[in-house]
C-alpha cells in the first residue's frame, strides 16, 4: 500500500511540476571471458523520458556505424567503450556519451552497461515481459554461455518472456539482420519500461542493477523515471538508425543526419 501512495503521491507531483527529460544511455556488452568492460558494445539504444510531455522515446544505434569519436577519428561506434577502456580505464561509457553528443546532438543523463546475464536479471526483477512476436523466428544456431550453439524458436503472437528468453529473442539475428534485432530489443525495452511502472519493483531493479549492471541510477533516479514513464501512458516513440538513414561511404555506413534529425528534435530535445 505504501509504495502506491508513494507512486501516486510523485505522480500528482509531477502533473504540477514536471522535471525535465531524462537521456538514458543504454548498452549491451559482447564480452567474453575477463573481458569485463574492455569490450565492444553489441547493442547500442538511447532512451529518452519525458514527463512534462508524457512520452517515452527509443533511438537505437547499429553497432556497425562509422562516427566521429573525440580525439579517436572515425571507427565503428561499437568500438567506442572498447577505446575508452583501453585507453583510459574506467572511461569507456564517458567516450561513448561524449561521441554520441557530438554526432546526434544528445546529451546523456544517464547510463546503462549490462553483460548478457545482466540483462537477464533486470527482466526478471519486473517478473518477465509481455511480447507480441510478428513472425516466426528460428535460429539454428544461437550461442550459448560454453561457447556451444542451439537450436531456438519463437512462433508469432503475445507471449510472457522471462529474462533468459527475453534475452534470446532480442539477441539473435540470424534470418533477419542486425536492424530487425535492435528493433526486437527496442519491444524487449518498451515492455521493461511498462512493467517497472509498478513501484513494487524499484528495489529488485536496483537490486539487479547492483548485482549484475554498471549504472549511476540510484533508488532515486529508478523511482523517479519510472514515475515520469508511468505518465507516457504507454506510448513509445521509436527509431533504428537502418540503412534507410544511413549515408553509405567506402570506409562503411555513416548517419544520415537530415534525415535523423526531425526524430531527434522532436524526441530528444
Amino acid at each position: 500500500m505504501f509504495p502506491l501512495f508513494v507512486c501516486a503521491l510523485f505522480t500528482l507531483g509531477y502533473l504540477i511540476f514536471p522535471p525535465p527529460p531524462v537521456d538514458i544511455l543504454v548498452v549491451g556488452m559482447d564480452s567474453r571471458g575477463s573481458e569485463g568492460a574492455v569490450a565492444r558494445t553489441d547493442s547500442i539504444m538511447v532512451i529518452n523520458i519525458d514527463g512534462g510531455r508524457r512520452k517515452v522515446s527509443v533511438l537505437s544505434i547499429p553497432r556497425g556505424l562509422f562516427v566521429d569519436v573525440p580525439n579517436y577519428g572515425s571507427p565503428m561506434i561499437n568500438t567506442v567503450n572498447f577505446i575508452g577502456e583501453v585507453d583510459k580505464p574506467g572511461t569507456g561509457m564517458a567516450l561513448l556519451s561524449q561521441t554520441i553528443e557530438q554526432n546526434f546532438g544528445i546529451e546523456i543523463d544517464h547510463y546503462i552497461r549490462m553483460q548478457f546475464a545482466g540483462f537477464s536479471d533486470v527482466i526478471n526483477a519486473v517478473g518477465g515481459v509481455e511480447i507480441n512476436v510478428e513472425k516466426v523466428i528460428e535460429d539454428y544456431a544461437y550461442p550459448t554461455a560454453d561457447g556451444g550453439t542451439i537450436s531456438i524458436r519463437f512462433d508469432p503472437g503475445l507471449q510472457w518472456m522471462d529474462g533468459d528468453r527475453a534475452l534470446i529473442y532480442a539477441r539473435t539475428r540470424h534470418g533477419d539482420d542486425d536492424y530487425r534485432r535492435a528493433e526486437r530489443q527496442q519491444q524487449v525495452v518498451s515492455a521493461f519500461v511498462r512493467r517497472s511502472i509498478n513501484p513494487l519493483t524499484w528495489g529488485g531493479i536496483l537490486l539487479a542493477l547492483n548485482r549484475s549492471v554498471e549504472s549511476d541510477l540510484n533508488f532515486w533516479d529508478i523511482a523517479t523515471t519510472a514515475t515520469m514513464a508511468l505518465m507516457s501512458g504507454g506510448r513509445f516513440n521509436q527509431l533504428v538508425i537502418d540503412p534507410d538513414y544511413n549515408k553509405k561511404k567506402k570506409k562503411g555506413p555513416r548517419p544520415n543526419y537530415d534525415l535523423i534529425a526531425p526524430f531527434i528534435t522532436e524526441n530528444f530535445d
